[in-house]
């Protein structure tokens, strides 16, 4: 076997691997193909190229393109006299993870921190009234301190998220070089 037909077999082996963990950056597997397709160039792809080199249509690689794109794994890039839209694989495989681990977990911290301090204001206004039987004061005292613990947790997860976007991690979790 030749070293280039050996070299193509490693690489869509790995191609092979990103589709089928690109579902962890909730993205199909046809948009994992395509991201190792372009991991792998050393120049920007057009639709075009990406649509020979994957047997996939122009508009299945353009939609995958944008879930890409909107996931910060990919870029648009400029090129001097091409007038067709380029793009290129970010290959920082830790701000990939950085950015797709914000963005999702900031989206959760958000809408349930949210519900959380609503329902604490509630439950503590509730509670403050001395309009409830023994038992529903018990349990609203339950709640409240559940709800406590898990408003605690969020904020905990908000600062992680933080020490990831600022590369604090690092410092607990050295990048090997």
């Amino acid at each position: 076997m030749k070293g280039n037909e050996r070299l193509e077999i490693a690489r869509k082996r790995i191609v092979e691997s990103i589709a089928q963990n690109i579902h962890l950056y909730g993205l199909p597997t046809s948009a994992g193909r395509q991201y190792g397709v372009m991991f792998f160039q050393d120049r920007p792809l057009t639709l075009d190229d990406m649509s020979e080199k994957l047997g996939m249509s122009k508009t299945s690689m353009s939609t995958s393109v944008r879930a890409l794109s909107e996931s910060k794994l990919v870029e648009r890039v400029w090129e001097r006299g091409v007038r067709k839209d380029l793009y290129k694989a970010k290959d920082d495989w830790y701000q990939n993870f950085i950015d797709m681990f914000s963005i999702r977990w900031r989206k959760s911290v958000t809408t349930h921190s949210s519900a959380i301090r609503r329902s604490i204001r509630e439950i503590e206004q509730l509670i403050s009234e001395d309009i409830l039987s023994e038992e529903l004061l018990d349990e609203a005292k339950s709640d409240l301190e559940k709800l406590i613990y898990i408003r605690d947790y969020y904020e905990w997860l908000d600062r992680l998220i933080d020490a990831f976007e600022n590369h604090d991690i690092f410092d607990l979790v050295p990048i090997k070089k």
